[in-house]
Order: structure tokens, then sequence, then C-alpha cells
């Protein structure tokens, strides 16, 4: 097996093991390349079918794109698909101009905690990799979150060779990380070997792209030239700019995500 079927077997055994050891399950699809390798993984584990709904948190600040694509997507490949707005604080007039780490926690925080309840959803599988952002480092493959949806980083169990504490307080919900021991290349060449459809954003025009998406008025281009998955493959092997670089939220505060995450962000 080379590096790629590693990582692949393993975040297909963390889904069948998530699936035999929980109780109701539901994955985000942020429509980013992350989450549709993981959706993509998903299909693989259980056979092309995927025995969960897939949860999208719309801000309604999306870019126009994502939301065409998920649609696309969603009916392409008949995905039992929620998808979830905090209505009462958009009508309450929530939006970035509030502050970023404010619009987040109302946007995406509340709003989550929301399809957590509403369908009392006992785990979410989530597609965040320990490479990508400080506070993600501190997950676990399984990390729980307790019945206020707050999560203790600085109480964290050992995993140790693919042993997961999958016993859990009912009441508390746990979020499922098959992707933590990936990394942004791993992605985008586990994307080029498996030739997943993905969306168009991320490669270059007029000499700028994403590498992360998010909500249009946070989320900046990078300046790049990569057109074609190995563009960025090779471009990723010598940049040293982070792959959040354009993520607003993350400027505002040095410790945002953490401070977003413990509270419940995704």
């Amino acid at each position: 097996m080379n590096h790629l079927d590693q990582l692949e077997a393993q975040s297909i055994f963390i889904l069948r093991e998530a699936y035999k050891k929980l109780g109701k399950l539901g994955m985000l699809w942020s429509i980013g390349k992350d989450s549709t390798v993981l959706l993509w993984l998903a299909k693989k584990a259980f056979f092309g079918h995927c025995p969960f709904p897939f949860i999208h948190v719309d801000t309604t600040y999306k870019i126009p794109e994502m939301i065409a694509y998920r649609d696309k997507v969603s009916k392409e490949l008949s995905l039992d698909l929620i998808v979830h707005t905090n209505e009462e604080a958009i009508k309450n007039g929530m939006g970035p101009e509030q502050g970023r780490l404010v619009c987040c926690k109302a946007l995406k925080t509340d709003a989550l905690q929301q399809v957590v309840k509403k369908y009392e959803f006992e785990g979410l599988i989530v597609g965040v990799r320990r490479d990508e952002e400080g506070s993600r480092s501190k997950e676990r493959v399984f990390s729980e979150r307790n019945k206020e949806d707050k999560w203790d980083y600085s109480n964290q169990p050992p995993e140790m060779w693919d042993q997961f504490k999958t016993d859990f307080p009912k009441g508390n919900h746990i979020r499922v990380h098959p992707l933590l021991a990936w990394n942004e290349i791993d992605i985008w060449e586990y994307i080029r070997r498996e030739n997943i459809p993905l969306i168009d954003l991320y490669f270059a025009r007029n000499g700028e792209r994403y590498r992360s998406l998010g909500c249009a008025p946070c989320t900046g281009k990078i300046k790049s030239n990569a057109t074609t998955l190995d563009d960025i493959i090779e471009e990723l092997k010598t940049t040293t700019v982070s792959e959040r670089a354009g993520r607003a939220q993350d400027q505002e505060d040095s410790y945002a995500m953490q401070k977003l995450r413990k509270d419940g962000y995704m």
C-alpha cells in the first residue's frame, strides 16, 4: 500500500467504526475540497450508498458558485441533503459588519447547533485536518462535545494504534474526523488519483484562485497561475503562505478559530 492507500483505508475504517458505534449520524458538506473528498470516501466505505444525510450550513453569504455547485452535485448524486440557515439571525440583520467572529458564531456555530438539536444527531462527520489550522491539531478522531455543544480542548483522550474512544455519555454529540491525518497535498493528490469532480473556484483565473472556500465577504483569493491539479500540487510544495491566509475571521483574532470551535464551530 502506498501513502494514499493507507490514508484512504484508515478513513474508511473510521467512517465504518462511527456508523457501527455511534447513534444517528450526519456528515457536514461545505462544498470545499476536504468535505468533497470525505463525500467520496463515504460512498466508497458504504459501497456507493451513504447511510446518513449530508448537512450544509448556509449562511446566505456563500460564494454564489458554491451554492450552484451544491445543488447540481446533490441532485446528480441523489444526496439526502439538509440545508439549514439561522433564519432568526438573518432576519435580525446578522452579517460580517457586526464583527466576523460574532457573525461566524451566529450563522455557523449557532446554526449547526440548531441542526444537531432539530434532527437529534448523536454524531457529526467533519472534514477537518490537523495541518489546516492550530486548534484543529488538538482534535481527536472521535471528539466529544457536551450537552451545551462545548469542546474541552484541554482534556482529550489519547488515540493510539487506531484505538478510539467511542463510548460517550448520552446527550453529548461526537465529532468524527476521518481526514485528521491527511495534509493539504494529500487531499489534492487523492483528488487527482481518484478524478474527483471539484468546484472550479480552486483553479486560477486571471492570476488568482481560492485556496480555501467560505463566505464571499470573508474569503480572499491568492495570487496563482495554477490552472490544473498538477499545477496546484507543485505550487503547494514551495508556498510559504498558510492555507487559510485568505480567511478574514482568522485575521481578526490569533485565537479566533479556537474560541469559535470551543463553543461548537465546525
